[in-house]
C-alpha cells in the first residue's frame, strides 16, 4: 500500500474514481450476497485499534493485527507483521494461508497510531485473494481494495489516517479522502452506523462530509438517472409488458391485477 506523506507532498481530491468505486461496492455484493455483506456489521473499534508506546511492538502489532482479521471477518487468517525499511507503508505476502506475512514500514514503530490503518489495506488483500474477486488492471484492483477495506468494516482507519496541514501531508491507499467518505457513507446508510466520532483528524472528518452528501444525492437520484440504453430499453419493454397483462385481465374479466415491474436502476 502507498503512503503519501511529507509537508509538501499533494494530496488528490474529489471523486476520480468514483466509477470503479461504485463497480467495487457491486462487484463485492455479487460475490459475498446481501447476506455475507450483513455479516460485516460491526466495524474494528477505536480501542482494538490503538496502538501505542506503553504496547510491547511485536505483541502490540500482532494484537491489532488480529483485531483487522476479526473485522473482516477471516478468523482462520493469521497474519505474522514484522517491519523493514521500505518506501510502500505496508505489504502482504498472498499465499495459500492460513498465515500471511505482512511487512510493515520501519516508521511505525515510534508512529503507530495508524499501524490499524496500514494492516486494514493489506487484510482486505487477503480477503479479496480468498473471494478470488479482482479487477483487471493493478489500479483499479487497489481501488477495490480500499473499497472493500472501508465498506465492509475497518477502513474508517484509511480515512483518518489523513492529515493535511502546513506540517504534514499524508494520505494512505488509493481512493481519495473524499472517496472513502463517500464508500464510509454508503457503509452507514446500509448499518445505521455513524463513524463521525472515531474521527481523530479534522481534515479526515471533513472529507466524510462531503463524501456522504455525494452518497445521500444517490439515495435521492430518480432510479434510471445514469442508466444507460440498454437498461431503459429493458424497463420500458417490462411496462409494457405489465400494460399488456392487465388490459389482458380486464378485457377477459379476471378480478387479478398486474403487478407493476419493479424499478430499475442503473448502476
Amino acid at each position: 500500500m502507498t503512503e503519501n506523506g511529507g509537508p509538501g507532498g499533494p494530496i488528490e481530491h474529489g471523486f476520480p474514481h468514483l466509477a470503479t468505486v461504485r463497480a467495487s461496492i457491486t462487484a463485492l455484493f455479487r460475490r459475498l450476497s446481501a447476506d455475507g455483506i450483513r455479516a460485516h456489521a460491526t466495524s474494528i473499534t477505536p480501542a482494538d485499534a490503538a496502538f501505542d508506546a506503553t504496547d510491547d511492538l511485536y505483541l502490540g502489532a500482532q494484537r491489532v493485527a488480529a483485531a483487522t482479521v476479526g473485522a473482516l471477518r477471516l478468523p482462520d487468517a493469521r497474519m505474522v507483521v514484522s517491519f523493514r525499511a521500505m518506501e510502500e507503508a505496508a505489504t502482504v505476502e498472498l499465499a495459500a494461508g492460513p498465515e500471511y506475512f505482512v511487512e510493515v514500514n520501519d516508521r511505525f514503530r515510534t508512529h503507530r497510531r495508524d499501524l490499524a490503518a496500514a494492516l486494514s489495506h493489506e487484510v482486505a488483500h487477503v480477503l479479496l485473494h480468498r473471494l478470488d474477486l479482482r479487477f483487471p488492471g493493478a489500479a483499479e484492483n487497489e481501488l477495490l481494495t480500499d473499497t472493500a477495506a472501508a465498506y465492509l468494516g475497518a477502513g474508517w482507519l484509511l480515512l483518518d489516517a489523513y492529515r493535511e496541514d502546513a506540517l504534514t501531508h499524508q494520505r494512505f491507499g488509493y481512493l481519495t479522502p473524499e472517496e472513502f467518505g463517500y464508500v464510509l457513507a454508503k457503509r452507514a446508510a446500509l448499518f445505521g452506523e455513524d463513524p463521525s466520532p472515531w474521527f481523530t483528524s479534522p481534515r479526515a472528518y471533513e472529507a466524510y462530509v462531503r463524501g456522504r452528501a455525494l452518497a445521500e444525492r444517490d439515495h435521492r437520484r430518480a432510479p434510471l438517472a445514469a442508466a444507460g440504453p440498454l437498461a431503459r430499453r429493458r424497463y420500458a419493454k417490462a411496462r409494457r409488458a405489465a400494460a399488456s397483462g392487465s388490459a389482458a385481465a380486464s378485457g377477459s374479466g379476471g378480478g387479478g391485477r398486474a403487478r407493476a415491474p419493479p424499478r430499475a436502476r442503473g448502476r
